[in-house]
């Protein structure tokens, strides 16, 4: 059975290429190109076999001379499944055993209140004795429960060291409180005494300095002023 007409056409053209490839000896050259090839580093090639064996080799790590005579640290994996972070509170400013509700005080109320306690103050300076109204903020009443007190009061009447000052309310019931003057503030102790007597913010607190280190205190409170507004507004 004879070749096909493309089977024809197509060994014509292998034949045709053939030998133009003879023509221009590119045969040879490729040839002659394979063998000029570099041959494969004997070096590299014991390097890429050591490589692929797994060997491992334990080198000394070098360590700094200050640290050389110290033991080798211990690295062991601990668990953080049991361990939580603290959740903030939404409400700013109170925080935990706090007893004041969020409310602010308003504008009328807090100066009613401040008013009242300068009032009870130039009563009180009849007895002789240094007093100082402190308006209280939210950060007196709730979360770090951190109570300033004014520095030329303290220059003037408190002692320069650390001590423990007792708070002696209008009932007689007596709380300690350490006061530091480096700070001038009541700390601890301070706090207590606020849960104790629910202080909010707006309220005003009248100190009265009886002696060296006791504080007589008088509570006005912003909520009964603002109370007591409102009675009159309706009035």
């Amino acid at each position: 059975m004879g070749l096909s007409s493309y089977e024809e056409h197509r060994q014509k053209r292998v034949d045709e290429n053939k030998k133009r490839l003879e023509e221009l000896n590119l045969v040879h050259l490729s040839q002659s190109l394979k063998n000029l090839s570099p041959k494969p580093s004997p070096m590299k090639k014991s390097a890429s076999a050591k490589s692929r064996t797994g060997e491992k080799q334990i080198v000394a790590v070098r360590r700094s001379a200050r640290v050389a005579s110290n033991p080798t640290p211990v690295y062991v994996e601990v668990s953080m499944s049991g361990l939580s972070l603290p959740r903030r509170s939404s409400n700013y400013g109170i925080g935990r055993g706090a007893v004041w509700n969020g409310v602010y005080a308003t504008d009328e109320a807090r100066a009613n209140a401040i008013e009242k306690a300068e009032q009870l103050v130039s009563k009180l300076e009849e007895d002789g004795f240094p007093t100082l109204v402190r308006p209280l903020l939210p950060s007196h009443v709730s979360s770090c429960f951190w109570l300033g007190l004014p520095k030329y009061f303290c220059t003037e009447h408190l002692p320069s060291t650390d001590t423990t000052l007792t708070m002696v309310d209008e009932e007689g019931d007596e709380f300690p409180t350490i006061y530091l003057p480096r700070k001038t503030g009541l700390s601890g102790g301070w706090r207590g005494f606020a849960i104790e007597k629910r202080l909010a913010d707006g309220d005003a607190v009248v100190f009265q300095l009886t002696s060296p280190s006791v504080l007589k205190v008088y509570i006005i409170r912003a909520s009964e002023q603002e109370a007591s507004d409102e009675e009159t507004r309706e009035d």
